[in-house]
């Protein structure tokens, strides 16, 4: 899938480190060596406090991708089908999900995580070393969404298998390598207006934006609406119902619209503006502003470390890892527990 490209240089202000303190010391010393060289730091006009302060919060503003990415391409069922249910049924893919169907979701949803790293990590590293340009590369948010919802759609109810979809995917991939090598694409790109071009940034930001105050992988900020699609949430979990299309027959029986899905926990049903979650996000928030405005270097670091570190103990009201299932999968991933077997499997016999 294509890949965002995130900026994690500085923006060009020099620090103002004295050669005589140990920071300009260092950076004097990084500046003469072959690394400060090969970057270009001095001629840049920037040194390596500057640029690891840079590349730290790039690095923590982008790695929601990690479980983003992951739970976006896993809704699509991945490689789980029917089979992989403990009772085999049409419908033991949707709510109530059958235990061995979730099981292999889970399974994947780590394996998409490890694949989602190694990615970045790979692509990342070729830009800097070889581009020697300062951005950090992921795969999209946009294209993986418009792959797990509407091409394979939610747990297979789309118009492509998964594994044909992932073939498609490659092919792009390699028909953008070959238009890059020959350098067509950028002529491509001319002829998209320059409106356009500019206004695909602040989309994606939109985009992005939008996803982080959503219930499931968000603040919660933003609820589900039946007259205006979305409207202010912030409700607890306990507070939050799922939402499914239904068709009503004429003997009263009431069923899921053929095709359609379940939404879990988007319609708040009361305790609005209530979720300690969000307020927790707002209070990061405020901290990075206020530092922003105060010019404090790292301001975004402080924020989201406040975040992280209050969010991470189990068993309270702002943990990430809630008593559940799924709380108890993602805490036992975040604890790299069972995920370095994963990453240690990585091959390519079959490429």
């Amino acid at each position: 899938m294509a890949g965002s490209i995130i900026p994690s240089a500085s923006n060009g202000e020099h620090a103002a480190a004295s050669p005589t303190t140990k920071l300009g010391r260092l950076n004097a010393a990084v500046e003469r060596s072959w690394v400060g060289r090969r970057f270009r730091l001095a001629a840049r006009g920037t040194t390596f406090t500057t640029e690891l302060r840079a590349g730290t919060t790039t690095f923590l503003t982008m790695a929601y991708i990690l479980a983003v990415n992951a739970s976006i391409l896993s809704d699509s069922g991945a490689t789980c089908t029917v089979d992989d249910c403990d009772a085999p049924s049409p419908g033991c893919k949707f709510p109530p999900v059958d235990p061995g169907y979730a099981a292999c979701v889970a399974r994947a949803r780590r394996d998409l995580i490890v694949a989602t790293a190694a990615s970045s990590v790979i692509g990342s590293f070729i830009m800097g070393a070889f581009a020697n340009l300062p951005f950090a590369l992921a795969p999209g948010m946009g294209t993986n969404a418009y792959f797990a919802y509407t091409v394979v759609g939610f747990h297979g109810s789309g118009t492509l298998p998964y594994r044909t979809a992932l073939a498609a995917v490659f092919l792009e991939g390699l028909i953008f390598l070959f238009i890059s090598m020959v350098g067509l694409r950028s002529k491509l790109a001319q002829f998209i207006p320059k409106p356009v071009r500019i206004s695909a940034s602040a989309g994606i930001g939109l985009f992005l934006a939008f996803i982080g105050l959503q219930s499931n992988e968000g603040v919660e900020l933003v609820g589900f609406s039946s007259s205006t699609l979305v409207t202010l949430g912030a409700c607890p979990a306990s507070q939050r119902a799922s939402v499914a299309p239904v068709v009503t027959f004429p003997n009263g029986t009431v069923a899921l619209m053929p095709g359609g899905t379940v939404s879990g926990g988007i319609l708040c049903l009361s305790g609005r503006m209530t979720s300690p979650t969000f307020w927790l996000a707002l209070v990061g928030l405020l901290i990075i502003a206020f530092c922003l405005i105060k010019n404090v270097k790292g301001a975004m670091i402080y924020g989201i470390l406040l975040v992280t570190f209050v969010s991470w103990p189990r068993h309270t009201v702002v943990t990430a890892f809630p008593d559940t299932p799924a709380g108890d999968d993602s805490f036992q991933c975040s604890t790299c527990t069972g995920s370095a077997p994963r990453a240690r499997a990585l091959n390519f016999r079959l490429i």
